[in-house]
């Protein structure tokens, strides 16, 4: 699926490392979160408004687009309402559509979706980097049980790896594009 149209994201440059070697157990979190986040906007980048929310693989409803705004939500979520008890509306979901983050994003909302992306992974790493202490328990809750941070920075780092995994299998795809 190849298109004439402009491309949402352009641009961007590879600037991961995997992280310190020898950094420690924080460095490395960080690291990798924030690698993930940059290889979500690389599986992005080239792609317009049709693409990002098309739908390439017949046995699924996926699409770029969804997994951007899933992550969004995912990031606000758990670094924002559950770390710091932030209480901050679903943008995306409700109980009329509890998977809208997944099903609603359109062409005519790309553009906004990502710089909705954009703006909460900076308010993220913000409020990320103002809690130091990974042991200590949370403000918030999962399932009524106490969590610490290293719990919420692992399952964000397992979250992006799974949906990357989709993401890899979307862009290919879309328009033949692999990589890592």
């Amino acid at each position: 699926m190849t298109s004439t149209a402009s491309p949402i994201i352009t641009g961007t440059r590879d600037t991961r490392t995997g992280g310190p070697m020898l950094g420690g157990e924080r460095e490395l979190l960080d690291a990798w979160l924030d690698d993930y986040r940059l290889t979500l906007l690389l599986k992005l980048d080239g792609l317009d408004a049709e693409q990002l929310a098309a739908q390439p693989l017949p046995s699924t409803s996926l699409s770029l687009l969804g997994i951007l705004r899933h992550l969004t939500e995912v990031e606000g979520y758990w670094l924002r309402e559950v770390l710091h008890g932030e209480d901050i509306p679903d943008p995306y979901c409700s109980a009329e559509f509890p998977d809208g983050d997944f099903e609603l994003g359109t062409p005519a909302t790309a553009q906004a979706d990502v710089e909705r992306y954009r703006a909460e992974i900076d308010t993220t790493r913000a409020a990320s980097a103002g809690w130091t202490d990974l042991d200590g328990p949370v403000v918030g809750l999962r399932h009524g049980e106490q969590l610490n941070l290293r719990w919420i920075l692992t399952h964000l780092i397992e979250e992006y790896a799974r949906h990357l995994g989709h993401a890899d299998l979307l862009r290919e795809a879309l328009d033949g594009s692999t990589g890592y």
